[in-house]
């Protein structure tokens, strides 16, 4: 039997602080650079249209996260590896096939981060997208291979501070807040394919199935470094019941903050731009051209603050977009994986990471179509993600694997509602590319 425990951490804001880590870093990663060239299209075209989305997917995106976190708290394995304990044959090949596709979206993805990092840098008057995209795509490899776990979050974490350049657009952009409200009561849809495509984007890109992997994987790692467990994280019914409780506490906080902070940039993101592009319907199609475009409306400083956030914002997405397709895999087929594996102990997490990176520098370099990788990835995660919601609430609704940590009702109810939305939004997806 556990032996009880005090909580010693009395609610407050170093409890807030401490408690802060792989949530927030899910959370901010979550608006790389294609993420928002989605939010900047959005604002761009129909002005606070879509605004109402941010209010709509924060209890979806919390209640999503949160079940991939718990999964790793109660059982101590990572997603990949619970994949592997919940299905038979079958049902791990369709897991393997899902997460080879989510591969390849992530690999684009990454592409046209690296892309939107480039023309940032240009932007900055600092030399051409083509010299810069390699260069941090070469850098974010050499951190990844030779940096350990504690010295990637600590500067994962920093970047997250980015993020906060696009809530710095609203104060300088003229914001017609009776309009936002209209926004956010469904006064502003449009009936066209093309703003229902450009919505299954926005709830592709918020809710995307690479990020319950690394949510997971993260967790993980984070517990490898506590004195409980080492190598092998404790879960929650091998400790204390204080400390496991205070675990719990720390893992929601950190996950409510994380989507909080990534919706607030969403919700900033759409509304900057509605305020200025918006108000003259200005075609936009990377958040790039968006920088330029702020520069004349909303005075040059808004432009740079753009730049310097999707700039930062790129190089937190892009580690995160190359491994958790990685994690999930290796996990999947019971292989050792981490940042603080050596490649000697993780050959095949650190052989996909690496050509994963390769081949997305490679055509960050060579390719001029932005918004068609874009489009192409936001596509992606919209189809992919309503099958992985199915598996991740398979996982965490079960007692055999959760015990008394499973799912409960209320999240299993919201969870379910987010499968078949985003079942919608890929339908949607795939419509929209048919019916201009």
């Amino acid at each position: 039997m556990r032996q009880q425990q005090p909580v010693r951490d009395a609610p407050g804001w170093r409890t807030w602080l401490r408690a802060l880590g792989p949530g927030v870093i899910t959370g901010s990663a979550n608006d790389d650079p294609s993420a928002v060239a989605t939010f900047v299209q959005a604002g761009a075209l129909y002005g606070y249209g879509m605004v109402w989305t941010a209010p709509v997917v924060l209890p979806l995106m919390i209640t999503v996260q949160e079940m991939s976190d718990r999964t790793a708290t109660a059982t101590g394995e990572s997603l990949g590896a619970l994949v592997r304990r919940r299905f038979g044959p079958v049902g791990r090949f369709l897991a393997a096939v899902l997460l080879a596709c989510l591969l390849v979206a992530n690999v684009v993805n990454v592409a046209a981060d690296l892309m939107a990092v480039g023309q940032g840098m240009q932007l900055l008057g600092l030399g051409l997208p083509q010299v810069w995209a390699p260069i941090a795509g070469i850098a974010v490899g050499i951190l990844l291979v030779t940096g350990s776990y504690r010295t990637v979050a600590r500067v994962f974490t920093w970047l997250c501070l980015a993020l906060l350049a696009y809530v710095a657009v609203v104060f300088i952009a003229g914001v017609h807040w009776n309009e936002v409200l209209a926004g956010l009561t469904f006064q502003r849809l449009a009936p066209e394919p093309q703003f229902w495509g450009l919505l299954a984007a926005v709830f592709g890109t918020s809710v995307s199935p690479y990020l319950f992997f690394w949510e997971s994987g993260q967790r993980i790692e984070e517990l490898r470094m506590m004195p409980e467990g080492g190598e092998n994280p404790l879960a929650d019914p091998d400790l204390p019941d204080g400390l496991a409780q205070r675990r719990r506490r720390q893992q929601k906080i950190d996950v409510v903050a994380g989507m909080t902070v990534s919706t607030l940039v969403m919700f900033a993101v759409i509304v900057a731009t509605g305020a200025t592009l918006g108000q003259h319907h200005q075609d936009v199609n990377t958040a790039a051209e968006a920088a330029k475009a702020l520069q004349p409306l909303a005075g040059p400083l808004a432009g740079v603050i753009f730049a310097l956030g999707f700039i930062g914002a790129g190089l937190l997405g892009v580690p995160v977009l190359a491994s958790s397709a990685c994690i999930g895999l290796t996990g999947l087929t019971g292989r050792d994986w981490g940042f603080d594996r050596s490649p000697r102990k993780a050959p095949l997490f650190y052989a996909l990471l690496i050509v994963g990176l390769v081949v997305a520098t490679v055509v960050s370099m060579i390719s001029t179509d932005a918004i068609g990788m874009l489009v192409l990835s936001a596509t992606l995660n919209a189809i992919a993600a309503a099958p992985f919601l199915v598996v991740l609430l398979l996982i965490a609704g079960s007692k055999h694997i959760m015990g008394e940590r499973r799912n409960s009702p209320l999240s299993n109810v919201v969870g379910w509602l987010t499968a078949v939305i985003m079942a919608v939004a890929g339908a949607f997806a795939i419509w929209s590319q048919f019916a201009h």
